[in-house]
């Protein structure tokens, strides 16, 4: 799948709770948006324009995928894998100790039953500490939070993955929709870059 970087100007866990988080928060910061054309860290995500049937088959991808992995590296051996499914399209998070490992989740994930693609955001390297992943999910309240206040499009359709405060974009929307929300998240404090991997409405 091809992505072209757009930089963008300077300028989510209960979903309950990230919205009650906008009203102490200060804004700003600055990220560069990375745009991609397809259809985990801190995840959340609701009711959305999925049927009943494609979210309980994205649900049963992540756990597969994900039980996969840990059979195959238990926590000692320093894999940290997020698995975040939308519609059959896969994004891997996370941190792996080598190369070799990392195609080789790429290739379980590829083969796992339903997946229709995978965006491989894996990084060759140690694991993140804690800290840093409850500053991801953080992350990921803010953008939340601040998509609901927005209300440049229903937030409930996007769905929101931070690594490393990388903040990826996931969900079935209109070409504005995904802009808006790339533009609000790139606008968010801490986040560095945002990563689009939206299906688009005709």
């Amino acid at each position: 799948m091809s992505r072209a970087r757009v930089p963008l100007p300077q300028a989510p866990l209960l979903w309950i709770a990230g919205v009650a988080l906008a009203a102490a928060l200060t804004l700003g910061g600055c990220a560069v948006v990375v745009v991609g054309a397809t259809v985990g860290a801190g995840t959340i995500v609701a009711m959305d324009r999925r049927s009943a049937s494609v979210v309980q088959s994205d649900q049963g991808v992540e756990q597969k995928i994900g039980k996969a992995v840990v059979d195959r590296w238990p926590p000692a051996s320093g894999v940290h894998v997020n698995v975040t499914s939308y519609g059959g399209k896969v994004l891997l998070t996370g941190e792996v100790p080598t190369q070799a490992i990392r195609d080789e989740i790429e290739k379980i994930a590829t083969s796992t039953q339903f997946v229709q693609g995978v965006t491989n955001e894996l990084i060759v390297g140690p694991e993140t500490l804690i800290a840093a992943r409850t500053r991801d999910t953080y992350i990921t309240s803010k953008v939340k939070a601040r998509l609901v206040e927005a209300k440049r499009l229903d937030a409930k359709n996007v769905v929101v993955v931070t690594e490393r405060g990388v903040v990826y974009l996931m969900g079935l929307v209109s070409p504005a929709e995904g802009d808006a929300a790339a533009e609000v998240a790139a606008s968010t404090s801490d986040v560095v870059r945002v990563v689009k991997l939206f299906e688009y409405r005709t």
